[in-house]
Formats: structure tokens, C-alpha cells, sequence
């Protein structure tokens, strides 16, 4: 990945702090909420999700469908072109593929290390144990998960957290159980918890830039209690000028 004659993107002209600014809505938020685009060697455009790419990069803040409407209007060819100064650039057809695969695999990533940490529980089981003794900080379902077996360890969850009648449930995961067990190496994942509230931290960041770049919208994130708002996607970073 490079940045074009070394120029620096308007993007990431924000000083030394971590907010970033989205090149197509102009909206401004901390640079974890956006997914930055790279360039590599021969002028193609990339998604650089863990921002290590070295050289100058520009972020987005939208979602998949303003991105794709950006794309078919011209809108992001024209925000490159400004940001790296008319440099000669390829935007792949198939973008919005690749920022959602790389964020995918981000998260499951993220999911493949809590595994390897030993902080990550799985089999209902377990979890409905860790559950019921309050040890639960994170839930989330497998897409295709019964609903019957989502709902009593949620119940469990609830009961272990002393919230019985709030409504709180487990997060259903954008993945089914197929690609969860492939990507952990493990048998018919379907539920999955976290014991640990930083590990939570980690992977429902992960997975709230996967959901938001879906456009889909997110409930409160249990081990973020002060943070009800960063779950969303923001509707305003969606809309283009």
C-alpha cells in the first residue's frame, strides 16, 4: 500500500488524535468507527480495516448502500481524486465485497484469539452455567440458531445479571453456525459468550463496524453500558452531499 507522491489525504489531516474525517459525508467521529481505504503499489483501492497500511489513507464512515451509491454516481471517484490529488487510481467494481469480507474477518479473527486466550465459552451448557452465575459479559447466536435454545440462555443471562424483565438478549451474529466453526476451528458453534468484559469491549467493537457497514442496527452493547449511542449506524454519515 502506498500514498501517491507521499501527499497528505485530507482525511487524515485531523492532527495526532484518533478522530478521522469521512470523505464522503464529512462527518467526523473516532477513526475505530470508520474503515480506511489504502492504495497499493500499482494504484488500487483497498480496504485497510486494522489502518497499518503505511502512507496516507482516507476514510468511510458510510454504509454499504451509500457506499455503492457513491460508487454508482461517481461520488467516491471523485472524493479519491480530491484526496490524493488527481493521482492515478483503480476502484475495484467489487469494493463493497471486500470491505465487508475484511471486516468479517476481522471479527472473526478477533473471535479466533479469545478462543486461543481461553476467555472465549462455547456449548450451551457452559455458557448457560457461566450464565445463570452472573460470569456472562457478552452473548451473541449464530445466525441460524433455534430460537427456543437462544431464548433460555438468554433467560439465564438475565437471571445471572439480575435483569429479568428488561428484554435483554443475546446479540444474533450476521454468520451462521457453519462459518463460526470454520472460522474457530470448532464443531457447530452456536453460542458463544465472553466472561471477560475487556474481551467483550473488543469483539462487540469488531462486530458493531461489521453491523454498521451493514447497515444494520444494533441494540446497546451490555459491556458498554455508558456507550448507548456507538451501536448504530449513523444515518447522517450515510447520506451524501
Amino acid at each position: 500500500m502506498r500514498n501517491p507522491h507521499n501527499e497528505r489525504v485530507s482525511s487524515d489531516i485531523d492532527g495526532h488524535g484518533p478522530e478521522r474525517t469521512c470523505i464522503l459525508s464529512g462527518e467526523k467521529a473516532a477513526r475505530d468507527a470508520f474503515v480506511r481505504l489504502a492504495i497499493s503499489p500499482d494504484g488500487l483501492v483497498l480496504p485497510d480495516v486494522h489502518a497499518r497500511a503505511p502512507g496516507r489513507g482516507a476514510w468511510l464512515g458510510v454504509d454499504r448502500q451509500g457506499l455503492e451509491i457513491a460508487l454508482a454516481k461517481g461520488k467516491l471517484k471523485g472524493a479519491l481524486a480530491r484526496a490524493y490529488k488527481g493521482a492515478a487510481l483503480t476502484i475495484p467494481d467489487d469494493l463493497g465485497d471486500r470491505i465487508e469480507q475484511a471486516l468479517t474477518r476481522a471479527f472473526t479473527d478477533r473471535l479466533g484469539l479469545e478462543v486461543k486466550s481461553g476467555r472465549l465459552l462455547l456449548g450451551s451448557d457452559r455458557i448457560a452455567q457461566n450464565a445463570r452465575d452472573g460470569k456472562v459479559a457478552w452473548l451473541a447466536h449464530a445466525a441460524d440458531a433455534a430460537e427456543d435454545g437462544s431464548r433460555k440462555l438468554d433467560q439465564a443471562w438475565r437471571v445471572g445479571r439480575e435483569e429479568e424483565g428488561s428484554g435483554l438478549q443475546g446479540t444474533r451474529l450476521p454468520l451462521d453456525r457453519a462459518t463460526l466453526s470454520v472460522a474457530l476451528g470448532r464443531d457447530n458453534v452456536v453460542h458463544l459468550a465472553l466472561s471477560d468484559r475487556g474481551a467483550a469491549e473488543r469483539v462487540g467493537q469488531s462486530l458493531q463496524r461489521l453491523l454498521k457497514f451493514q447497515g444494520r442496527a444494533e441494540g446497546r452493547n451490555p459491556a458498554e453500558p455508558n456507550d448507548e449511542n456507538a451501536a448504530a449506524p449513523d444515518a447522517s454519515c450515510a447520506t451524501l452531499n
